[in-house]
């Protein structure tokens, strides 16, 4: 019979951090307020999994925005907290942490998809989830989870509503997971000195977001979230009708590593509608070209003019031809969007947003993509750039800025109409 070995790990949870490891589901939310200890609770978790799970070389998987950001905020809790048992071994290159039962918990960035695939997970901890893109949890770790009953737990903080934390909290709700939301007024885990300097110098929006957990506060840089909010306030964002007689035009946002994102636009007299949005990775131009074929079909619509961003005329090493001659051999009658200065190009979406109409199901992602858009933020100096976060969001962002400076450039102007409630249902 083996030896046991006591080993104990320099780690003692806090009350609320222990009511998580004792008592969650298979899936369990937590939104915690800053400071609350979050990524130590989620690596001690990682590691007690790792080393007690019952399945065979059990995976354990810290997923945060990107690796550099996993390797930033938990590898030196992995070590830290997993170097205390003997046999561990530690791979720095892979930010791995390798357990003497044949566990691993490795750190991992949904910033990269691909890095994804392939894997089975038994516990996958997906960290700041509100920054996380739509696609990634439901397309490829949740298919990893499946043949081993794996768990995941999704924690953050609330950065509005249109977005996978927001999202999984609902569903929570609805099916009775472990779900817990902590404020900072309520934890007494910061002191209230250190709070009322911080409320000091943020905006009461920021603290908000940031301390008391609010849903309700306006995403922190945000660059089209007010104007997607008055359009749903006005009712514009909504079910929304195709017009057969006139063409539905898309504007493109061509990926090469990332994702190519594909807004799908009718334009009746002045009424400018957003009636279908498609996003994908890894495909061939062949397989969106089929896409648009398929929902225009679908649809029972003509196919308008393909609105490409200006590089997709530079010619391919391997083949020697651009995308923009690719596409037009698929037959899609194509047009290049002006290579205007990307601070233009949002100034005229945020014209064009003033109006338009968008179908609220079939552009789901879409609207995600333009509520989460947002300007990069510079924390040393706790400034925001002109520049915006390059991030999930950006594809159908830039997307969007494509057709209305190609709208612009032919004379369109944005402004202040009266429109019809044609084809609105």
């Amino acid at each position: 019979m083996a030896d046991t070995v006591e080993v104990i790990i320099p780690y003692k949870p806090r009350e609320l951090q222990l009511d998580f490891h004792n008592n969650r589901t298979r899936f369990s939310v937590i939104v915690c307020h800053r400071r609350f200890g979050k990524t130590v609770m989620l690596v001690n978790e990682g590691i007690k999994h790792a080393m007690l799970c019952d399945k065979e070389r059990p995976r354990v998987a810290y997923i945060a925005p990107t690796y550099s950001q996993a390797k930033r905020i938990a590898w030196d809790y992995v070590k830290h907290f997993a170097g205390a048992i003997p046999g561990v071994s530690f791979n720095e290159a892979e930010l791995r942490a390798d357990f003497p039962n044949g566990g691993r918990l490795q750190l991992l960035g949904q910033d990269n998809p691909d890095s994804l695939r392939g894997s089975y997970f038994d516990l996958v901890l997906c960290d700041e989830y509100q920054m996380w893109s739509p696609r990634v949890f439901p397309e490829i770790i949740r298919p990893a989870l499946a043949d081993r009953k794996g768990h995941a737990v999704f924690t953050g903080t609330p950065s509005g509503t249109e977005n996978p934390l927001y999202d999984a909290w609902e569903q929570a709700k609805e099916q009775n997971w472990f779900a817990k939301i902590h404020k900072a007024s309520q934890t007494l885990y910061v002191e209230q000195d250190e709070l009322d300097i911080a409320k000091a110098g943020m905006s009461d929006e920021q603290y908000a977001q940031e301390f008391e957990c609010s849903w309700e506060a306006a995403i922190l840089g945000s660059i089209y979230g007010k104007l997607i909010t008055q359009a749903y306030d006005d009712k514009r964002i909504r079910p929304i009708q195709f017009e057969p007689t006139v063409p539905v035009d898309t504007a493109w946002d061509l990926g090469i590593n990332d994702a190519t994102a594909i807004w799908f636009v009718q334009r009746v007299g002045p009424e400018v509608r957003l009636v279908d949005y498609y996003e994908s990775s890894g495909e061939s131009l062949n397989h969106y070209v089929q896409v648009i074929k398929d929902r225009a079909a679908a649809g029972r619509y003509q196919i308008g003019t393909a609105i490409l961003p200006h590089d997709v005329q530079a010619r391919e090493l391997g083949t020697g031809k651009s995308r923009l001659e690719v596409l037009q051999g698929l037959r899609l009658e194509c047009t290049v969007a002006p290579n205007l200065a990307i601070a233009d190009g949002i100034e005229a979406v945020k014209q064009m947003l003033k109006t338009v109409w968008i179908d609220e199901a079939r552009c789901d992602y879409g609207i995600k993509c333009l509520m989460n858009y947002r300007r990069e933020y510079n924390d040393k100096r706790r400034v925001f750039y002109d520049r915006p976060l390059h991030d999930w969001a950006s594809h159908g962002c830039d997307a969007l800025r494509y057709y209305a400076v190609s709208q612009q450039h032919v004379g369109s102007k944005w402004g202040e109409i009266e429109y019809p409630s044609l084809g609105i249902i």
